[in-house]
């Protein structure tokens, strides 16, 4: 279902969806949870996928729809209301990237990200990229209370070294 599905269906349920109808928020945890709820008792099933998030949600490298710009070709994958997976159509032309680092108040030639944008420079395919949690649907799949417990030597920022 689109992201637009997705707050109607929150919204029918009472939960206040105000800013992610003005495109300024993206769902919070407890938001996500919820429709994980919803869905799982409107449709059986504990996975879903919501896509066409704004494009103010998301990074600068994601392409917009191209039938609605407000609007992102991209989606995020949920196990029991939780996300398991992001992934979109990424930007492949360099003037559309740089255009669209620049709406999300980057410096394209800000230090860091010239190897990144020379590579487009050399003429990049329409390509797409996802990044799937597998620590996370190890944690969900087992009913996990926390994602530390599926690494052998977890890391967090009071945990760098075993």
């Amino acid at each position: 279902m689109n992201y637009m599905d997705g707050v109607a269906l929150l919204k029918e349920a009472g939960v206040d969806v105000s800013e992610q109808e003005r495109f300024e928020n993206d769902f919070t945890t407890a938001m996500e949870k919820q429709l994980g709820q919803i869905i799982r008792e409107k449709y059986d099933t504990d996975f879903y996928v919501l896509d066409k998030f704004p494009m103010a949600v998301r990074p600068f490298y994601t392409k917009a729809c191209p039938k609605d710009p407000k609007f992102s070709n991209s989606y995020d994958f949920f196990m029991r209301g939780e996300e398991i997976m992001s992934g979109a159509q990424r930007i492949h032309d360099i003037k559309e990237l740089e255009a669209s680092m620049i709406a999300k108040g980057l410096n394209p030639h800000q230090e860091g990200f010239e190897d990144y944008l020379n590579a487009f420079r050399q003429g990049c395919p329409p390509h797409a990229g996802g990044g799937l949690g597998l620590n996370r649907i190890v944690m969900f799949f087992l009913g996990l209370p926390n994602v530390r417990l599926t690494s052998l030597f977890p890391r967090d920022p009071q945990r760098l070294r075993p």
